[in-house]
């Protein structure tokens, strides 16, 4: 396959930042989003030193103003984008507030990439081989969206906050091939537990417990990448949507991909940005 421009969410960290090298190393052009300016220095030295390139685009990706701004940047660099990998995920031990008043886990883990699959649809729809991966926890059934309260301002734990977050993925894969799978193929994949993601915002005792667990039982980073960087980007599937939990393709049939839940939940996140608008507007 020829050289392909890939657009990776969380690309300066964990499995973002080794299917980033992996890729660059492969001939493929990428662009990593990430909010930390010394990780993506790092980022884009390392892949130099391996005679790759990569692009940082530095956003917060908690607020849908920053989402925006990396369409935005992307549409500028590239007509093309042969790929959209989405990784972006952060823990919350406690509830935060963004600057727009959204809960962070579902501003982050789904609006952002909400945005960013429905903003890049253009121009992946201009690849001769489209994609985009969703990585995520396709197949756990626990959690539900608490539609009374899609903020958590009532009942939030960090661990509610990621399962929401995490169904939400799982229904905008369903309402998105829905829209524009015959074109742009969606893949929901979960990796399982893995050696990754950013644990500088728990407890100092809960990062040594995961760190601990993560040596013994999780997956190497190589590992968790493997099935989309030798597999989902090198060659899409042909179906409007797939489901894999890890090694394990998954029946779309599943009461977690509802169709009616999915265009449910579309309606209430165009409703949640139009208010998100409305409100920077005054």
């Amino acid at each position: 396959m020829d050289s392909r421009t890939i657009v990776i969410s969380g690309g300066t960290d964990g499995m973002g930042r080794a299917l980033a090298l992996a890729r660059v190393a492969k001939g493929d052009r990428v662009i990593a989003v990430g909010s930390s300016v010394d990780k993506g220095a790092r980022l884009v030295a390392d892949a130099a030193a391996s005679a790759g390139r990569v692009e940082f685009v530095r956003a917060d990706l908690t607020t849908v103003a920053g989402t925006r701004s990396v369409v935005e940047a992307v549409g500028r660099a590239t007509e093309v984008v042969d790929a959209l990998v989405l990784f972006a995920n952060r823990v919350r031990p406690r509830r935060v507030e963004t600057t727009e008043g959204l809960e962070s886990t579902f501003a982050l883990y789904y609006l952002s990439r909400y945005l960013l699959s429905h903003g890049l649809t253009p121009a992946l729809s201009r690849s001769a081989t489209p994609v985009i991966v969703n990585v995520a926890g396709v197949g756990v059934t626990k959690g539900s969206i608490q539609w009374d309260d899609l903020q958590l301002t009532r009942r939030y734990s960090a661990v509610a906050a990621q399962l929401q977050a995490g169904r939400a993925n799982d229904l905008l894969g369903v309402g998105y091939a829905a829209r524009h799978g015959e074109r742009v193929p969606y893949v929901l994949y979960h990796p399982g537990f893995t050696r990754s993601g950013d644990l500088s915002t728990l407890p100092r005792l809960t990062r040594t417990a995961i760190r601990v667990a993560a040596r013994l039982f999780a997956r190497p980073v190589e590992a968790a990448v493997a099935p989309i960087d030798g597999g989902f980007l090198d060659t899409p599937p042909s179906e409007p949507l797939t489901a894999v939990d890890r090694a394990r393709h998954l029946p779309l049939t599943l009461p977690t991909l509802d169709p009616d839940v999915a265009a449910r939940l579309a309606g209430r996140t165009e409703t949640l940005l139009e208010a998100v608008v409305r409100s920077g507007r005054k």
